[in-house]
């Protein structure tokens, strides 16, 4: 696992939420990432809602990112991944890229310096979107 920030390693954190749409997604990531000794944080939903919406759940993570000084990046997940990245780009210091395959998460990252992935729940399969979130947590 390699992590790009100048912080010691137990202070990195990955930060995640989803809306209904992602939830599933993002429920498989957690335990995967987990799994490869990644440190997550699920910032919601906890449980399933088919009313819940992507906004209350993007700017936990935008915040939080924001807020971090380079200690935390975040995932973000919707259908369509468009609504989270849009709205957690608006945190400051925050540079979130909406991203479906390796190569391009991997361009993203090093020409860019992006520290959020917005994935599209419903054009990705879980096992490219872990592909891409582990391309996008190891790429300095």
């Amino acid at each position: 696992m390699c992590y790009v920030f100048d912080v010691d390693k137990e202070e990195k954190r990955v930060l995640i939420a989803s809306d209904h749409g992602g939830f599933e997604l993002k429920t498989f990531l957690i335990e995967e990432l987990k799994a490869r000794g990644h440190t997550i944080d699920d910032l919601g939903p906890d449980t399933y809602d088919p009313e819940d919406d992507y906004p209350d759940y993007a700017k936990k993570v935008g915040e939080a990112v924001s807020n971090s000084q380079g200690r935390k990046v975040g995932i973000v997940i919707c259908k369509n991944g468009v609504g989270v990245s849009v709205l957690a780009n608006k945190f400051k210091g925050v540079r979130c890229a909406l991203s479906w395959s390796p190569e391009h998460v991997k361009s993203a990252r090093n020409d860019d310096n992006v520290n959020c992935l917005a994935l599209p729940a419903d054009h990705i399969t879980k096992e490219v979107a872990l592909q891409v979130s582990l391309t996008f947590l190891e790429t300095p």
